[in-house]
């Protein structure tokens, strides 16, 4: 088996590192939906004890990303339909409104760059039918504009259910239609920001993060099941 890919991170707490990584294979569906893992397999995995293991595997239950099973192994949980609409519920609300106060702020150069950056690697990705990494460029916008709000708390909320919804964005990325559109909300959510204006930035990303909602929940409303 593989194991934990020696980095910088290595000189951060092994709890901590234990949870990035097993946070990144959850996110990433290299541990898919329904997937169990054992104390002692997860520790073998990343080359870790056993307690910094478990508590990783508490926060990641805390985070709703899995549920601990007995004899202190987890389970990777579904996202349902009903999931996907109250996290998109939570970042319909949440979002338009730093795209609103970074609007009223106003952005430095750079931070518009970084938004206008993530727009054309976003175009560039559409054009050559990668859509990996148009969703890399997207989640990279995302979290620029909250970032911009210069509210740390409501960025920390965004991010935490923006990791809840990955999985099923990832996993759906060639069953829905191509993102167009998306490109179009973000490069129009830019330029109210540019021009300084508050509700045309949060009207116009309240109305791309309701229909994304509609558009994902629709999808896993028609796979039926328990989710992804």
């Amino acid at each position: 088996m593989d194991r934990l890919v020696t980095d910088p991170a290595e000189r951060l707490p092994a709890a901590e590192r234990a949870h990035r990584e097993l946070r990144r294979r959850i996110l990433d569906n290299a541990l898919p939906v329904g997937a169990n893992l054992l104390e002692e397999e997860a520790a073998e995995l990343l080359g870790l004890s056993r307690t910094p293991v478990r508590e990783a595997m508490v926060r990641l239950a805390e985070e709703g990303l899995v549920e601990i099973r007995p004899r202190h192994g987890m389970r990777v949980k579904p996202i349902s339909a009903d999931d996907m609409r109250e996290i998109y519920e939570v970042l319909a609300a949440l979002e338009p409104k730093a795209a609103g106060r970074a609007a009223r702020l106003g952005l430095s150069a750079e931070e518009l760059a970084g938004l206008d950056d993530a727009v054309a690697a976003m175009d560039a990705a559409l054009e050559r039918g990668d859509l990996v990494a148009w969703a890399e460029a997207d989640e990279h916008f995302h979290m620029g504009l909250v970032r911009a709000s210069g509210n740390r708390r409501l960025a920390a909320t965004v991010g935490s259910f923006w990791d809840q919804a990955h999985r099923v964005r990832m996993a759906t990325l060639r069953l829905r239609p191509l993102p167009t559109a998306s490109n179009a909300d973000h490069r129009a959510v830019v330029a109210a920001i540019r021009a300084g204006d508050a509700v045309q930035a949060e009207a116009i990303h309240r109305r791309h993060r309701e229909a994304a909602a509609e558009m994902l929940v629709g999808l896993l409303e028609r796979l039926g099941g328990a989710g992804l």
